[in-house]
């Protein structure tokens, strides 16, 4: 490893900060050379899978509350339940706008979603009988906008 590359890899590992400002600024610069570009890949993909993780985790939580506001017969959290819908599809649309692309994995990350919400809420309430799979229309915008109760 030369002591360039060890240099760059060291101001990574010990001040993330100061090395995003030292690589954005060397972006704009349009110094290619200096980049330390191993790290930079990591960072990005880092964000991609972010952006994935956090609709994945939103859409639980969006499935989980309309689980128990549709199945869970205790009206004095009815508008709780569905103050928390509100916020999750709220924060979907956000991330979707965001990041449109997102859109191509919305299949596989409601699958994901499902079956993390599913179990999550028979553990909450093993008194109430909910289906095994969702038994309404699941397509982004459907999710994001009908009042399913």
């Amino acid at each position: 490893m030369t002591q360039a590359i060890a240099k760059k890899t060291s101001l990574y590992k010990r001040d993330l900060n100061l090395w995003l400002e030292i690589a954005i600024a060397q972006l704009k610069m349009g110094d290619l050379q200096n980049l330390d570009i191993d790290n930079l890949i990591e960072e990005l993909e880092g964000l991609a899978g972010r952006d994935r993780r956090e609709l994945k985790n939103r859409l639980k939580t969006l499935l989980e509350h309309l689980l128990k506001r549709l199945y869970v017969n205790i009206s004095q959290e009815f508008n709780g339940w569905e103050r928390a819908i509100r916020e999750q599809r709220s924060q979907l649309e956000s991330i979707l706008e965001q990041s449109p692309s997102l859109r191509s994995v919305w299949d596989q990350s409601f699958e994901s979603a499902w079956d993390r919400a599913i179990i999550y809420v028979r553990e909450d309430y093993p008194q109430d009988q909910f289906p095994d799979s969702w038994q309404f229309n699941r397509d982004i915008e459907a999710l994001l906008s009908i009042k399913f109760w």
